[in-house]
């Protein structure tokens, strides 16, 4: 039940995130409000890591393979998506494309068994319920 509760405040700091960004941009530029959010997250990452594990910090370059490592890169083309949909679309309907892209990527990704994740078989019920998920896509578009 925990991860459920986890799972809904990541999905609500992704929208403030997302809005809060998208505001930040319309006094600087997308540039340097995507290099400010990346630095303050290492601040918070590097306070969080003192004041609790305090495990090697180079551990992370052990991981195999290693474009694993792209983690970062990828933050900030998200930032980026993030901001010029919410910009271009508005936070709802952004988000909305924004979940159901995660949603299809993710069950893809399991499918397969991609980036040593466990193979899962496939299954109707998931594809139904993407499915919908992009109907509800057309309905809240529907004017």
């Amino acid at each position: 039940m925990i991860g459920f509760f986890i799972a809904v405040l990541s999905g609500a700091l992704m929208s403030l995130q997302g809005v809060f960004n998208t505001q930040v941009t319309k006094s600087s530029t997308i540039w340097t409000a995507n290099a400010f959010v990346q630095f303050s997250a290492l601040l918070v990452c590097i306070l969080a890591w003192a004041a609790t594990d305090r495990t090697n910090l180079l551990g992370v370059f052990q991981v195999e393979p290693k474009y694993m490592l792209l983690g970062g890169v990828m933050g900030a083309a998200i930032t980026w998506t993030v901001i010029r949909s919410m910009d271009m679309l508005g936070p709802a309907k952004a988000v909305l494309f924004i979940v159901v892209a995660q949603i299809a990527t993710a069950y893809l990704i399991e499918l397969f068994g991609a980036f040593g994740t466990d193979k899962q078989p496939w299954e109707w019920r998931k594809l139904i319920g993407l499915l919908v998920a992009i109907a509800g896509i057309v309905v809240f578009k529907w004017e």
